[in-house]
């Protein structure tokens, strides 16, 4: 007999930008979605009426092994117990991670102990993306909008050349295997293309592997993948890995069973200026998109890397701060960014800055990331305190999540899809100067060069 669920799905986003993603996926399958930043409990669900699924955003992305148990025993448990159909770890679609930071098979580990589920199942292909799984290999559009090339993710241009997590492995099931030593499989293209009945016998013979990995192309593949998970879910809570091509799946899945029936409409933002622009992110995409928007009036202001030091932080958000008010009741848009591309100098001025308080590599990685984060988050609650602000445009997935948890933000609905992944967004907090602030959330390979004057003006990028 068919198990009755309160909720079809429950995620936890790995970094801020990639939750939005899965809000506005789930939302645009006629799934009434909430985003929480902080755990919630069943009170929270009753504020908003019809809610079918719920995400917690979290940072795990940006987090050490040792720092993942601590986030995510406690965060598995508090989406399993409003016991949905479906729970999905939600990651990068170009599969960020790194056995030091971001560790996925540290997630998969927690997550399969948490769900008492043998066999964990990871879908990364997200097609509407540009994010393609074909025979175990991963490979990704440069941006996730127009007619970029589309490389191997270890000859990606910009995902090669991660600061953090630089891919250099291809094969995701090799990619993982430095993660856990779980045993690890796939299922192929061939066998997808098969459809959901063959799928689900080629499960049955891997049923002693502890993770499988599923290809996927296009959108057919998607909704038979869906329909797997789906199918796998109907006794049992399922526990799931991957990009928002999952959202997508199981929202098609829902659809052609009629499980989900509403569509939502969504009134034109219009133009919000002006616009404040806040980038923590160091990505080729994101560095053109902040020259295309200067050369177009908007205002840029950089981040010094001294405020990696403790003794110059207090001063330089204040003094930044400032600036920033300035230009804003002048009514100039204006961007604050801590680098601009991957060979601003400040990038190797933060790294030496944080060497000399003698961290390690990889400690310096995490911690730019949460350091340029809080600084980031304050600036903002200090402009909010002196200059109405309408819309606010976050750039970067790791430093976003650290900046939106200095705002005091209780959870995100979508108000109107501007970029695929990156959906406009309404703040909900008990803080009177944050609530209701619409916010667009970026990760650094979304959008096209001309992305913050399409945000400013509330178009959709195409």
């Amino acid at each position: 007999m068919k198990k009755e669920y309160p909720l079809l799905l429950a995620y936890y986003g790995d970094d801020f930008t990639g939750s939005t993603d899965a809000l506005e996926f789930l939302t645009l399958a006629g799934i009434k979605t909430v985003l929480f930043l902080r755990h919630p409990i069943q009170k929270d669900l009753e504020r908003f009426p019809g809610i079918q699924a719920i995400g917690l955003a979290g940072k795990s992305r940006s987090m050490s092994p040792f720092e993942m148990e601590a986030e995510l025993y406690p965060a598995f448990e508090t989406l399993k117990d409003f016991n949905p159909e479906q729970v999905h770890y939600k990651v990068c679609s170009t599969f960020d991670s790194a056995p030091h930071v971001g560790n996925i098979g540290k997630a998969i580990e927690i997550g399969s102990e948490v769900f008492n589920q043998k066999t964990t199942f990871i879908s990364p292909s997200a097609p509407h993306l540009g994010r393609y799984c074909a025979f175990g290999n991963l490979f990704a559009r440069m941006g996730t909008t127009g007619n970029g090339e589309i490389h191997r993710i270890d000859r990606h241009p910009s995902m090669s050349k991660h600061p953090v997590t630089p891919a250099d492995e291809s094969d995701l099931r090799l990619h993982l295997a430095k993660q856990t030593s779980k045993t690890i499989d796939l299922i192929n293209l061939n066998t997808i293309e098969a459809g959901t009945a063959v799928v689900l016998d080629e499960i049955k013979t891997k049923e002693e592997k502890e993770i499988l990995f599923f290809d996927g192309m296009n959108q057919g593949h998607l909704k038979t993948i869906g329909e797997v998970f789906h199918h796998l879910g109907k006794e049992k809570t399922l526990f799931t890995v991957g990009s928002s091509g999952v959202e997508m799946a199981l929202g098609l899945a829902w659809n052609e069973e009629k499980i989900i029936n509403n569509t939502f409409e969504f009134n034109h933002p219009g133009k919000a200026a002006p616009l404040l622009v806040i980038s923590g992110s160091c990505s080729p995409v994101t560095g053109s998109q902040i020259e295309y928007a200067l050369a177009n009036g908007f205002e840029g202001i950089a981040l010094e890397s001294k405020v990696m030091h403790h003794d110059h932080q207090e001063q330089s958000i204040a003094d930044v701060a400032k600036q920033i008010i300035g230009k804003l009741k002048e009514g100039r848009n204006t961007i604050l960014h801590t680098s601009i591309g991957t060979t601003d100098s400040r990038i190797a001025e933060t790294e030496e800055y944080l060497k000399q308080s003698g961290l390690n590599k990889k400690e310096i990685q995490k911690q730019s990331s949460k350091i340029y984060g809080r600084v980031l988050g304050q600036i903002i609650k200090e402009v909010l305190k002196c200059v109405k602000v309408q819309r606010i445009l976050f750039a970067g997935g790791d430093t976003s999540s650290y900046a939106a948890s200095e705002l005091g933000i209780f959870a995100l609905e979508m108000l109107a899809p501007l970029a695929p992944g990156a959906p406009l967004c309404k703040a909900i907090s008990e803080d009177e100067l944050v609530n209701g602030l619409e916010l667009n959330f970026k990760g650094g390979q979304v959008g096209s060069s001309d992305y913050f004057i399409k945000v400013l003006k509330g178009e959709k990028v195409s």
